[in-house]
């Protein structure tokens, strides 16, 4: 393993082992639950929208270690973001993590969450690290059903 995949590895695993923004939130406007079936991952996001920018989020439930640590990298990159930018990162998320995009294309934008541009090797893992962000999409749109990665 070179120094590169050990250092992601790490974020990875302090990501899972000391999750940020993980509880939640005292008000929140906008919600969602995501499921991955395949993997057992089920998380809660909250996120408080205040003049269209992400105030406050925050993340619970039960995940593998790639689903947290997204869970949480995610989190961090999204506050203080405005609704349009979030979204914007999820293209740039799911392109990176699906293999449709080099990764180093968007690496100061995704900043990070480039660590996951390894799960493109594994399709199993694909979905459990883009969960919370289909999950994100949902609370956006303050949908009453489960966020899915299909």
């Amino acid at each position: 393993m070179n120094e590169l995949q050990e250092l992601y590895q790490q974020l990875i695993l302090d990501h899972n082992a000391n999750p940020r923004h993980y509880g939640r939130l005292a008000e929140c406007t906008h919600s969602a639950e995501g499921h991955n079936p395949l993997c057992g991952d089920q998380i809660f996001l909250e996120l408080k929208i205040e003049d269209s920018c992400v105030s406050q989020v925050a993340f619970s439930g039960e995940g593998c270690a790639i689903c947290k640590a997204s869970s949480s990298l995610m989190t961090e990159r999204l506050a203080g973001k405005s609704v349009s930018e979030c979204k914007e990162l999820f293209t740039l998320f799911h392109a990176l993590a699906t293999g449709e995009e080099d990764a180093a294309q968007d690496s100061a934008a995704l900043g990070k969450l480039v660590v996951f541009s390894g799960v493109r090797e594994f399709p199993m893992r694909v979905k459990c690290a883009t969960l919370c962000w289909h999950t994100l999409m949902a609370a956006f749109e303050n949908k009453n059903e489960v966020a899915v990665t299909e």
